[in-house]
């Protein structure tokens, strides 16, 4: 446990518990997400191959996946812990210009 308060710059086990809760609860919440959502765009097996449905499934997952992170972090009380963390994946994957370090 000592090891991750120091990773992530938190004090108390009690974090480290919300943190994990957080992270649990929004994997699961973007995958309901983002079956309604594609239908509501149109996208569905039968009007699209396999392989791009599945593509967008899981860019679709992985953006909800963010947005849900940040939500349920606030509504734990753990918004800036989640806000460094996603800023940090953004900047990895090319978005460095919209965060600072």
């Amino acid at each position: 446990m000592s090891s991750l308060k120091e990773r992530w710059k938190i004090t108390s086990n009690w974090q480290i518990v919300l943190i994990l809760f957080v992270f649990s609860i929004t994997g699961t919440s973007s995958l309901f997400v983002s079956k309604p959502i594609m239908k509501l765009l149109g996208i569905t097996k039968e009007n699209l191959h396999l392989i791009p449905y599945w593509i967008l499934y899981i860019i679709i997952g992985l953006v909800f996946y963010k947005i849900l992170l940040l939500s349920f972090g606030w509504m734990f009380g753990q918004f800036n812990f989640f806000w460094n963390f996603v800023s940090k994946t953004l900047r990895h994957i090319g978005f460095k210009r919209f965060f600072s370090e």
